[in-house]
């Protein structure tokens, strides 16, 4: 009978966790703050004590699973629309159903003495260069894939974009475009660039005028026919309202100053 360490299986499990869900903000797009995954991940890691309870056979363990994986979402993303739970739940279910059909896979096929499995959950006795290698190289993969399949979409639709602020909040049309390709490198976060008349209306600060205002940082950045360097700043909220649908999708990015024509600019993908 193989010995349990009860702090290895917590801590195997808040990486695992930590894992599918930034796997499941990377696939639906997401807002995911490192607080609030490692929170969720915490959490959802003590239902892995069930590993150490008698069999509860199948009925009572997808109950339990079922509970876990909504309320595990519920911490990480937030009480959203109904509908966005739904998917980031089932997105979530999906990646846990392929990260565990392939360590079940592994263990059926070698039976490896330092993995054991009870109850739908797996205990490692794990190296962690191994572990940090293979869930690197899983979640490079995921990224890859998003990549490829994010490639001219969401493109031909109508957008009302939300900016809120300190308190102020503008709400302008949005334009989907693949041409904003403008990171922020501090951050790693997409760039949506509004009109100048906006963003003073946010953080008070008229471009070439004024001292760059706190929380807000200059960032370069180029076009076919300039370059030079742009403003921008966290803002507290943003939503990308579909024109046609009236669905309202909450986006993490960083907004920018430039000649906009009034519209928010961003890239799709960040949908």
């Amino acid at each position: 009978m193989q010995t349990i360490y009860v702090d290895v299986l917590i801590v195997l499990n808040i990486y695992v966790n930590c894992i599918l869900l930034k796997t499941t903000a990377k696939l639906t797009h997401t807002p995911l703050k490192n607080i609030r995954c490692i929170v969720s991940s915490a959490y959802g890691s003590l239902f892995s004590l069930l590993i150490l309870a008698p069999e509860l056979g199948t009925p009572i363990n997808l109950l339990i699973k079922s509970f876990a994986a909504v309320t595990i979402v519920i911490t990480a993303f937030g009480k959203d629309s109904p509908k966005r739970i739904m998917i980031n739940t089932a997105y979530f279910f999906g990646v846990n159903f392929i990260f565990a059909g392939a360590v079940y896979g592994v263990y059926s096929w070698l039976k490896p003495d330092f993995m054991h499995f009870s109850n739908t959950y797996f205990y490692i006795d794990f190296s962690l260069i191994v572990l940090l290698a293979t869930t690197a190289a899983l979640y490079g993969i995921v990224c890859v894939l998003r990549r490829i399949s994010d490639n001219g979409r969401y493109t031909d639709c109508k957008y009302r974009v939300v900016i809120k602020y300190g308190g102020k909040e503008v709400e302008c049309e949005g334009l989907a475009d693949t041409g904003n390709g403008l990171i922020d490198f501090f951050s790693g976060q997409p760039v949506i660039i509004c009109g100048n008349e906006d963003f003073s209306r946010l953080t008070g600060y008229e471009n070439g005028r004024d001292i760059l205002p706190r929380g807000c940082r200059l960032v370069p950045c180029s076009t076919v026919s300039d370059s030079g360097l742009m403003a921008i700043f966290r803002p507290d909220e943003i939503k990308i309202i579909n024109g046609y649908s009236g669905e309202e999708k909450p986006v993490e990015a960083m907004v920018g100053s430039g000649h906009s024509g009034g519209k928010a600019i961003f890239n799709p993908k960040i949908l």
